[in-house]
């Protein structure tokens, strides 16, 4: 069975920076597409980053410059990272990883058939 664990939320001030992870299990079939999202309550979910089936990375401007997303390489099993720094009270939120066998083109953001259950970043100012 597919799974998602985030990990690395936590409190930080503006400024400052924090590295989540995403431990990936359970793949049979190399999944094309996958990423970073985020939430706050009471808004919708917003893409934050992406990395596509040929590697390359693609960054939602918002974060354009200050987070960075790559994965390592294993097949059946990785790990997901969003490096983020110079945080902003904005950038609260609750960040999920995500992905799906489809390439982004088809899944990105609203068809990602995977989900990790989120963890809580808070920034404050």
């Amino acid at each position: 069975q597919v799974r998602l664990v985030e990990s690395g939320g936590g409190s930080v001030q503006a400024g400052g920076s924090l590295r989540l992870s995403c431990a990936a299990s359970g793949y049979t079939y190399r999944h094309h597409c996958m990423g970073w999202l985020r939430q706050v309550p009471g808004k919708g979910r917003e893409a934050v980053a992406r990395i596509e089936s040929d590697g390359s990375t693609i960054y939602e401007d918002s974060v354009k410059g200050r987070f960075t997303i790559s994965r390592d390489n294993g097949k059946h099993a990785f790990t997901l990272y969003l490096q983020m720094d110079s945080l902003k009270p904005e950038d609260t939120a609750t960040y999920y990883c995500a992905s799906d066998y489809a390439e982004c083109v088809v899944a990105w953001p609203d068809a990602l058939s995977v989900w990790g259950q989120g963890t809580l970043v808070t920034v404050s100012s």
